[in-house]
């Protein structure tokens, strides 16, 4: 499954807000007390493609967005909650 995309040809503005989205999904899944690797396999992805997201290192699909918000159970607006 490819679930994101290489941020190299992004702005700077851009790869800042795909950070914050990382950091939200971390929050949140740690506020669910998931860990990493439970929710890597609750979604059939591989450690180092969820260790990217978090990290803000990828550009998540919007299809890997709605299933991250699925696995966390919350609705995918509420990944975009930050500032």
């Amino acid at each position: 499954m490819t679930s994101f995309r290489l941020i190299m040809s992004l702005t700077k503005e851009e790869k800042s807000y795909i950070k914050k989205l990382g950091k939200r999904i971390v929050a949140i899944r740690e506020e669910k007390g998931i860990k990493q690797k439970e929710l890597s396999d609750l979604l059939d992805m591989d450690d180092g493609s969820l260790r990217r997201i978090e990290s803000g290192r990828t550009n998540p699909t919007t299809t890997t967005l709605l299933s991250l918000s699925k696995a966390l159970n919350v609705d995918v607006s509420e990944l975009f909650q930050f500032k």
